[in-house]
């Protein structure tokens, strides 16, 4: 069975390309004499339908159209703002490692209290 392509819009919809598809299908009146394009209740029926679906179909994607391109540009301005963060994260851990080194360096003996420190408190909660 074929019907017009869906990419073309077209004022004339034939379901069937000759009478012996029309005889194929079963239509009441498809003795395959019929003439293409007749005036049956099935091909009538068929078109009306055929027609609908192109109807539909072409609303909705008039109306999706905005939305979607409304999300890829969202998206795209998110994946942007995402990856400045990312930098952002990065150059700050950057600096904190950078200071506790320096801080380590400048006072060794303070450093090392503090962990000796830290560690007691961590043993005596982990009991």
């Amino acid at each position: 069975m074929s019907t017009t392509p869906n990419n073309e819009k077209s004022d004339k919809t034939v379901p069937f390309t000759t009478s012996d598809d029309a005889a194929k299908a079963g239509l009441p009146g498809s003795n395959g004499t019929a003439a293409l394009g007749s005036n049956t209740p099935g091909v009538e029926l068929v078109n009306r339908v055929a027609q609908s679906a192109h109807a539909a179909i072409d609303k909705l994607a008039n109306q999706a159209t905005p939305a979607v391109q409304h999300l890829q540009k969202s998206l795209e301005g998110t994946g942007e703002m995402l990856h400045q963060r990312a930098d952002q994260l990065r150059s700050t851990s950057n600096e904190w490692c950078q200071s506790a080194r320096t801080g380590v360096r400048e006072h060794p003996l303070v450093a090392v209290g503090t962990a000796f420190a830290l560690g007691l408190l961590i043993a005596r909660l982990a009991r």
